[in-house]
This record gives C-alpha cells, structure tokens and sequence, in this order.
C-alpha cells in the first residue's frame, strides 16, 4: 500500500470517532421516530375509547329517557284528560292487599290525589288533611282515594306512621298516572326526568270528570277539594 493510500486509510476508519458519532445519531433518529410512532396510535386509540363510551353512554340515557314512560311520550308528556270527559277505569292494589277499581265507586263522587313519594314532607301534609277531612268528605257524599308509584309496604307504612285514614293505591307501572295526567317530565337541580305531577281530580256521580287540579300546592288544597265536592 502507498503512503498516499494510507494516509487516506487513516483517516476514516470503522471505529473512528466521526463514524460513531454518526452510527449513534442515526440510532437516537430510529429511536425518537419509532417512539412517536407506539405514542401516536395510543393517543388515538384512547381518544376514540373515551368518544365511544361518551357516546354510548348519551344514547343509554337517551333510550332510558324516551322509554320509560311510552304512554306519556306518544302524549307529550301530558295527559288529553280533559273536565266533563269519562273518568278513565282503573284496577290496582291498595294499601292492606285489596283490589281497587273505579267501578266501586259507581254513583258516588270521588277524589283522587296523585302525590310524588311517601313519607316525604308534602305528600305527607296532603294525606294528613285529607284525613283530617274525611268526615266532612263522607257527608258530602265523596270518596277520597291516595295514589302514588310507592310499592305496597312503602304505602302501609306510610299509612301507619301517619295514622291515615284514606285508602293509598300503589301504581308502579304508572298505567293510572299517565292515563289520568300525573305523570310527567319534572326538573329538579338542573336535571329533567320523569315523575309524579302533584294532581287531584274530583269524579261526578255520573262518572264525568268534574275538576282537576294540576301542579297543587299542598296548603289549604284538601279544603278546597272539599268545597268543589261539596258544590256538585
């Protein structure tokens, strides 16, 4: 070999520092772009997880929303129950285990007052001066029924906590409720859902309804229940 090849030999061998320093940056580039390549697809498949799950968790709660009541979506929520209509029939379990249905209370006039839960404070000042009243309801004639989503038990030991004198009706499938009016979307911190709409509606001898109070308030209501009773 001549002076001349191996003074250019000498001055890039395989270990020199020139080709390291390449062989490194060229490993740290592979490195950063393989990196950023694992990186990228799990950014995307998280993003994509959490949009499917939003998703699926709106159309659950759409699907709950629009299914849970059919009778009162198909009626937008409001019952076409009108005054001087035929009191639509019904036939439900009352507190004790007895059958109500409408038919019993042929020829009488008759209250009935829809409330939200058992035991809780406005439900419970209603039952309470519909019970006080019912004397007074009975000399005019009238029968006072309490009707509310409550299971049975829920209703007896609403009943007994409160010494209520007035038959309570449980409608859990909220086939009575809707038929008649009282149920219905409600809001409540911001959110809707649907529930009971606190409603009375006071039944003619003839069948017919005479009176519907809708959106009640408590105080004072079962008096002026009465007084509408008393006037038929």
């Amino acid at each position: 070999m001549s002076k001349k090849s191996r003074k250019k030999s000498s001055k890039t061998p395989s270990g020199s520092p020139t080709a390291k320093k390449k062989t490194a940056k060229t490993r740290a580039s592979l490195q950063t772009r393989s990196a950023k390549t694992q990186r990228t697809p799990a950014r995307k498949s998280a993003a994509t997880i959490a949009k499917a799950a939003s998703h699926k968790a709106a159309s659950k709660q759409l699907k709950s929303s629009k299914f849970a009541s059919p009778a009162a979506a198909k009626s937008g929520l409001k019952s076409g129950l009108a005054e001087g209509q035929k009191a639509p029939a019904f036939s439900l379990p009352r507190d004790g285990g007895d059958v109500v249905t409408l038919a019993d209370y042929a020829g009488q006039k008759l209250v009935l007052f829809f409330y939200p839960r058992a035991d809780t404070p406005g439900c419970t000042r209603e039952a309470i001066d519909f019970t006080r009243l019912a004397d007074a309801f009975a000399a005019a004639g009238t029968a006072v029924l309490g009707i509310s989503a409550d299971p049975l038990k829920a209703q007896e030991k609403f009943r007994d906590k409160h010494k209520l004198g007035i038959p309570l009706i449980s409608d859990e499938t909220h086939e009575m409720l809707e038929t008649y009016g009282a149920w219905g979307e409600k809001s409540m911190y911001g959110k809707s859902f649907l529930g009971i709409l606190r409603t009375t509606i006071l039944v003619g001898t003839d069948g017919k309804v005479a009176r519907i109070w809708r959106n009640v308030r408590v105080d004072g209501h079962a008096d002026q229940v009465l007084e509408a009773a008393r006037s038929l």
